[in-house]
């Protein structure tokens, strides 16, 4: 079993896992960090609620893997919404991962929003935090890429998007193994997604220690065809 990690035993342990989950460019800087992250983070959950993830295994295999992969998949310089933010994964990982990006962060919850704030301040992120339902931002701003992880099935998910496509620009989900489910309920649920929306896969990867895989899925609106 393996056992919740302490400042001095995280090194080796996230040595390891870094290996058996083949994330292998990360510099120096972004390992000190993403453990300084680590540390931040589980001390703040013995009060709070933020994750599941306590050792560094856990958080390797699961919220870097999907942080690490997600993060290959967006353009240099990119705008990028991170809704329900939570602990700050995917988008504090994403700012270590990714300096080049511009990353605002959202959380309708306002005490998990002010310990992304505090996070973001120790380990010297430049991220923009909101602490708001994102609906509301996609309002007034414009994203390259709109990202999720663990904020809700597609059936609920879409229809809060629904208006504000033109200023979500992609959406990019991490999901489980339970996604095509997920897709086939939606497409039940309302027809909007089949005639406005298109969807792919963009990234499939197995988890080191379980029987399945997490996939990256991209969701942009359909094109209207335009006459010769």
């Amino acid at each position: 079993m393996t056992t919740e990690a302490t400042p001095a035993s995280l090194q080796p342990e996230f040595d390891a896992a870094l290996l058996r989950a083949g994330i292998a460019d990360l510099t120096p800087e972004m390992k000190a960090q993403l453990q300084k992250y680590c540390r931040l983070l589980w001390d703040r959950n013995e009060v709070m609620n933020l994750t599941r993830h306590t050792t560094a295994e856990q958080f390797v295999f699961r919220d870097l893997l999907d942080s690490w992969q997600l993060a290959r998949l967006l353009g240099q310089g990119e705008h990028v919404l991170d809704i329900g933010s939570g602990g700050g994964v995917p988008g504090l990982l994403l700012a270590i991962l990714r300096p080049d990006l511009k990353l605002t962060l959202s959380d309708s919850v306002k005490k998990k929003a002010r310990a992304l704030e505090e996070f973001a301040a120790a380990l010297d992120l430049q991220v923009e935090i909101y602490d708001c339902r994102a609906e509301s931002l996609l309002e007034s701003f414009r994203y390259d890429s709109t990202i999720a992880r663990a904020v809700g099935p597609l059936v609920k998910l879409l229809p809060l998007l629904r208006r504000e496509w033109l200023h979500v620009g992609r959406l990019l989900l991490l999901k489980g193994p339970r996604w095509q489910e997920e897709l086939q309920e939606a497409r039940q649920a309302s027809a909007f997604l089949e005639r406005e929306l298109q969807l792919s896969v963009k990234a499939e990867y197995p988890i080191p220690g379980e029987t399945w895989s997490s996939t990256i899925l991209e969701i942009r609106p359909r094109l209207n065809d335009r006459p010769d």
